[in-house]
């Protein structure tokens, strides 16, 4: 194989040199190959520069944030995993580790997921105290997140996602700039919960299960009173408190309805049974 110097000639030969940097030594993977390794499958000889020894590691970095800005998701890691694998001082390798787990994540697949989750987890693992550790662990609640299912399925996911950003809130301080966006996300993940919890219980009243029924409200009611839907929980622990001659318990969840949900979808059935029990509980 001929190789050729920095000063244009050829060197052949057993003392030719072998060793490449950066991007000249994927360059030379993908002439045996003709295609990036890391099944990179749009990534092209043809698309490498050939940027030298000189400040590669920054180069690569901002040709993986263009691929990144493309949704380019394989053709970024290729770049994030030579700074990674190849430039252990570089200022960049620990924001390139943070960039590979993006790339998982953006492509979206189960199996993407786990692995952005183990890339998160490691840079947390090597860089506890580093100015990034917050987007890590938020991240690492996204991740869950998005593979949250619908209410009536299976809520381990949810379940990971409420615990991932509770240990946020532990660990980072109220004026993170994360902060509101993992509120919110984890009001979005207990509302998720607390929906499985709600439906369960309205289908145990439909089945006349009534003990059941009212536990689920009442456990929803004291481990989530911000619950979106907690009208619903109110009108269906009132109605099955009423239904079992419990009344005077069942008066206050109807009375709490009318008041805090002006106007929820309840409010006209629960003023109705409001006035008819307390009519009924008049001596």
């Amino acid at each position: 194989m001929d190789f050729q110097r920095r000063d244009g000639r050829m060197r052949t030969g057993p003392d030719a040199p072998v060793r490449h940097h950066g991007l000249e030594r994927v360059a030379l993977v993908c002439a045996l190959t003709g295609l990036i390794a890391g099944c990179a499958g749009s990534v092209r000889v043809n698309d490498i520069p050939d940027i030298g020894g000189l400040e590669a590691d920054r180069l690569l970095f901002e040709r993986g944030t263009e691929a990144v800005d493309d949704g380019n998701w394989s053709r970024a890691r290729v770049y994030f995993l030579d700074i990674r694998d190849n430039y252990p001082q570089s200022e960049y390798r620990a924001e390139a580790r943070l960039q590979i787990a993006d790339t998982y994540e953006g492509e979206g697949t189960p199996d993407a997921y786990v692995r952005a989750l183990a890339e998160y987890q490691d840079f947390l693992s090597l860089y506890p105290t580093h100015p990034r550790t917050g987007y890590a662990q938020y991240k690492l609640g996204m991740v869950h997140f998005h593979q949250m299912r619908r209410a009536e399925r299976d809520q381990t996911e949810t379940l990971s996602a409420i615990a991932e950003f509770e240990a946020f809130i532990a660990r980072f301080p109220a004026d993170h700039e994360l902060m509101s966006q993992v509120r919110e996300q984890l009001r979005g993940a207990r509302d998720r919960l607390g929906m499985h919890d709600y439906q369960v219980g309205v289908y145990y009243y439909g089945r006349k299960n009534y003990a059941g029924a009212m536990a689920r409200f009442r456990e929803l009611i004291e481990q989530d009173p911000g619950f979106s839907r907690l009208d619903g929980v109110y009108f269906y622990l009132a109605t099955t408190l009423a239904d079992t001659a419990q009344v005077s318990e069942a008066i206050p969840y109807f009375a709490r309805l009318l008041d805090e949900f002006t106007e929820s979808e309840f409010a006209e059935q629960a003023a109705a049974r409001l006035t008819e029990l307390e009519a009924g509980s008049l001596p």
